[in-house]
């Protein structure tokens, strides 16, 4: 769905450091039910690039499918993993339950868990590579 271009993960200076913290997350609907579809992805979508621009996360790669997402984003180095899933699967949960009541039949939208891993410069774009592949499956 989404692709920046390289110059959007370069080095995150700030008056006290210089980081680049790339966070490769994955969520699934509860039950891996495969709701992330249509006008609800479309929104889900919207509301990501909504918490990426209030927090001034840099988006690298997303790919929404309809029983996962795919998120890799650079993120400041005061923002835990923790905070971030939270973050997103939390006004995710609440906004797309309001909005498509059909999403009201699951007990909660999203899994307990979540996958976080951290990328490194060079293997972020093999990440990014892996993300961007995994719509056509």
């Amino acid at each position: 769905m989404a692709k920046l271009s390289p110059s959007d993960y370069e080095y995150r200076r700030t008056r006290g450091s210089v980081s680049s913290i790339n966070y490769h997350f994955i969520f699934v609907p509860k039950r891996r039910k495969a709701v992330l579809v249509k006008d609800i992805a479309k929104r889900l979508q919207e509301l990501i690039f909504e918490l990426v621009k209030e927090h001034g996360w840099k988006l690298v790669a997303l790919e929404i499918m309809p029983d996962q997402v795919h998120l890799l984003i650079n993120a400041p180095t005061f923002e835990s993993p923790c905070q971030i899933a939270k973050w997103i699967k939390g006004r995710a949960s609440r906004v797309l339950r309001k909005e498509f009541p059909e999403l009201l039949k699951l007990p909660c939208l999203w899994s307990p868990s979540y996958f976080v891993a951290t990328t490194g410069q060079v293997s972020t774009d093999v990440v990014k590579r892996y993300i961007e592949s995994q719509k056509g499956k």
